[in-house]
């Protein structure tokens, strides 16, 4: 029997981070491709959300997420998964904007990070020009001033991957991550989705303990029995260490990426956990719902029914939407879910008025004619930057759509000097603003709204003028069928267009 101080420091979890199109799952693929070989791994059939290589015997296992959303979801429930990142920017593109939302993710999850500046093979690669602009940002490298180490690396004929590996380790070094085995395991799901013929399917990252078959685990939202255990190879395990992503069959339901699980001494314990957990999570349901009901009052509604490949990355798209600024136009997801977009989904989205937006999904036959006819939009994507950039040019043209009435002056009519049908030629004084010809203008009598018209011309001093300034008494000839009177004011307004700022 092993002693209860059984101290080990477990490989480094390792997560790559950055811009949409700088080569992170390039980068991710030429490791898998440099260090695991096709006849060991059967070509990697399956995606399971994270594998491991080794660098003088010593292991790294590497999670491989859509992006720094992905990541940023699962750390929304306060999930550590990651101990190292890397910040891949591309040596012949420089700093992006999504580069600095990686990084700010990197610094909320408080980690220690290496820059891969990537595709140094490219003729117009300038690593240089990429170290100024992230010392710009406050990212100082080695040899500019700073101890990020930096690796230049190309996915494409694998130079600098041992270097990159070498400096992940000495960082790992620099950072030990020091566990206990002899304590029931526990660790996060950083996959799971439905399959059709086995069943809820899950990745574990195991982060303490030792997971066994026949273990009796349990997460917030569901629990079971470890049936299959599988390496990311799909070889059958016996037992998973810590920082080993395990392929687990075994759960009753899916569980959610991002939540801790725990071992438990039997099912009736895990279900009564479970069930705990969940009365307090639709608690916080219900006060969200109310607050989102607060929060839409008044305000332009967009509606959206996301269907995605697997869970990650649905919750990472939730996780992203959420962050959109929902002061002008409130988003509301009526329906999200892992699968292709199906007649349902488009059926709702007709009733509802919702677009649909997909992520490395299709759209069944019957969908997509019902959508032709129905006239539903829908959108699919493979990255989910992609997907987000959609929703707020989607909310943008919302917003744009709105008219804003600005008001520009208020005049106090002393005299009328002709009253006909349709128009009125009055003199009066601007108390507040400024007047000009071509503003709309409301009519009100004892503050009371009795009509509207149309500034046609001003006079000052019996000459044209094209505007009328507070404390000026002007004339005025006004487009209108309402009967003004001394006495009465007039409020001049202009309609604009709303410009969207986000």
């Amino acid at each position: 029997m092993r002693s209860n101080t059984q101290i080990i420091q477990r490989p480094p979890v390792v997560c790559i981070l950055g811009h949409v199109d700088h080569g992170k799952s390039s980068l991710l693929e030429a490791i898998k491709d440099f260090k695991i070989t096709s006849k060991e791994s059967g070509g990697i059939t399956q995606h399971i959300g994270a594998y491991v290589v080794e660098q003088n015997g010593k292991k790294i296992t590497f999670l491989d997420t859509p992006g720094h959303e992905a990541f940023s979801a699962i750390r929304s429930r306060g999930a550590q998964v990651a101990d190292i990142a890397i910040l891949v920017v591309a040596a012949d593109e420089g700093v992006k904007p999504q580069t600095i939302e990686a990084y700010e993710c990197i610094k909320k999850a408080e980690i220690p990070f290496l820059v891969a500046i990537n595709k140094i093979d490219k003729p117009e690669s300038n690593p240089q020009k990429v170290k100024n602009e992230l010392a710009q940002h406050g990212i100082f490298v080695e040899g500019m001033g700073g101890d990020v180490p930096v690796v230049e690396t190309s996915a494409k004929t694998k130079q600098g991957i041992n270097d990159l590996l070498e400096i992940t380790l000495l960082v790992s070094e620099m950072h030990p991550q020091k566990v206990n085995l002899d304590v029931p395991a526990r660790g996060v799901i950083i996959e799971a989705f439905l399959d059709s013929r086995r069943g809820p399917v899950a990745t574990l990252l195991i982060k303490e303990g030792i997971l066994k078959k026949q273990d009796i685990i349990a997460t917030p939202t569901s629990c079971g029995k470890v049936r299959i255990l599988e390496d990311f190879l799909g070889s059958p395990l016996k037992e998973a260490y810590p920082s080993t992503p395990a392929y687990m069959m075994g759960f009753e339901e899916v569980p959610k990426v991002g939540e801790r699980f725990m071992v438990f001494d039997d099912l009736e314990k895990a279900r009564e956990f479970v069930i705990k957990e969940r009365e307090r999570e639709k608690e916080k349901e219900r006060e969200k719902k109310q607050n989102a009901y607060l929060a839409e009052e008044g305000k332009e509604v967009l509606n959206l029914i996301i269907k995605g490949d697997v869970v990650g990355s649905i919750e990472a798209i939730e996780q992203s939407i959420e962050n959109i600024p929902q002061e002008e136009v409130f988003t509301r997801i009526l329906k999200s879910g892992v699968g292709d977009i199906t007649e349902d989904d488009v059926v709702l989205a007709d009733s509802a008025g919702a677009k649909i937006v997909g992520f490395r999904t299709k759209i069944l036959p019957e969908a997509a004619k019902i959508a032709d006819q129905k006239k539903v939009e829908i959108y699919i994507f493979e990255v989910i930057y992609d997907l987000i950039q959609k929703i707020r040019e989607m909310i943008k043209n919302i917003i744009e759509l709105q008219v804003v009435r600005e008001d520009v002056g208020r005049l106090r009519v002393l005299v009328v000097f002709l009253s006909e049908k349709d128009k009125q030629i009055i003199g009066g004084r601007i108390f507040q603003g400024e007047m000009y010809k071509g503003l709309e203008v409301e009519i009100f009598r004892e503050e009371k709204k009795i009509g509207q018209g149309k500034i046609i011309n001003l006079q000052k001093e019996k000459k044209d003028i094209e505007k009328g300034n507070q404390g000026e008494e002007i004339g005025i000839l006004l487009k209108t069928s309402t009967k003004i009177k001394e006495g009465d004011v007039l409020v001049a307004f202009t309609l604009k267009q709303k410009k969207a700022e986000f």
